[in-house]
């Protein structure tokens, strides 16, 4: 199986979070366009590939506001070689359309932002969701107490996941209020020492452009080849991380000496523990 983390040109979003650098950010007319015309060139690549492929979308902006998006991932939900296909999303979108995809493949990793929607709009939309998902939130100490109402209201099944505010320090005594929201927060917490440390990124993982530029992660720019042309699959085989350290899930999850991979087994793409509910 080839995992692939796919970010188009798409940069715009619907939310205007103080800790985004792209809130409230407008694409012109011709970016989505353009943004379109490479998500349908990816998807119908996708679709005549002869080995099974994940796909993870993680748009700098919000894209399930876009039709193209989810015709994509309700597209890709159905190939019989897609084993997943899941996005990154505020959840902003009608979900209706949800249902046109395979409950099965389809995942949302879902974030909640407290400053933009309404809490009970929010949680409505997370109940009604007929795919697998997760929902998270950012561990800024004023979102504390929704997410402790989201964790006591939500489903025991739904993970709630906590990510840790960039540039931030918790205290033991923090990390333990957030830990008892998501006991896998300590992954979180701290950036990881990565450098030399063998990871699945650039040998079964790989990050992929709208132009079809391959690169092993999102966080290493090195140039690995191009997906449409092939150059890249003479690149692929088990190598270090040339990084110092990696503080994104999408990026640490794939570090091997962690072993992410057995705690989110079955839903590493959408960030679903293999226990859970606990």
């Amino acid at each position: 199986m080839l995992t692939i983390l796919y970010r188009g040109p798409l940069a715009s979003c619907d939310y205007d979070c103080a800790y985004c650098p792209f809130a409230k950010r407008r694409d012109t007319p011709g970016q989505l366009r353009a943004d379109r015309a490479a998500l349908e060139r990816f998807t119908a690549w996708v679709r005549e590939q002869p080995f099974e492929v994940s796909v993870l979308f993680t748009p700098w902006g919000e894209g399930l506001v876009r039709s193209w998006y989810r015709r994509a991932l309700v597209e890709l939900s159905w190939l019989p070689n897609v084993a997943r296909v899941a996005i990154q999303t505020n959840l902003s979108c009608r979900t209706g359309w949800l249902a046109e995809a395979s409950p099965e493949r389809a995942a949302l990793w879902v974030t909640y932002h407290p400053t933009q929607v309404p809490y009970e709009r929010f949680v409505a939309k997370v109940r009604s969701l007929p795919v697998r998902h997760s929902v998270g939130i950012v561990g800024d100490p004023a979102h504390l107490p929704h997410a402790r109402r989201l964790r006591a209201e939500l489903p025991a099944s739904t993970y709630l996941w906590v990510n840790a505010e960039e540039g931030r320090l918790y205290t033991d005594a923090e990390a333990a209020e957030w830990s008892e929201i998501d006991p896998h927060f300590h992954h979180s917490r701290f950036a990881h020492a990565s450098a030399g440390l063998p990871c699945r990124t650039g040998d079964d993982v790989i990050s992929v452009n709208g132009d079809g530029v391959v690169r092993r992660c999102h966080f290493v720019p090195e140039v690995l080849g191009n997906l449409y042309d092939g150059s890249y699959r003479p690149a692929l085989r088990p190598r270090p991380c040339p990084a110092a350290s990696c503080d994104c899930h999408i990026g640490y999850v794939h570090l091997e000496p962690l072993a992410l991979y057995d705690v989110f087994a079955g839903g590493v793409l959408e960030r679903i523990p293999a226990a859970w509910p606990r």
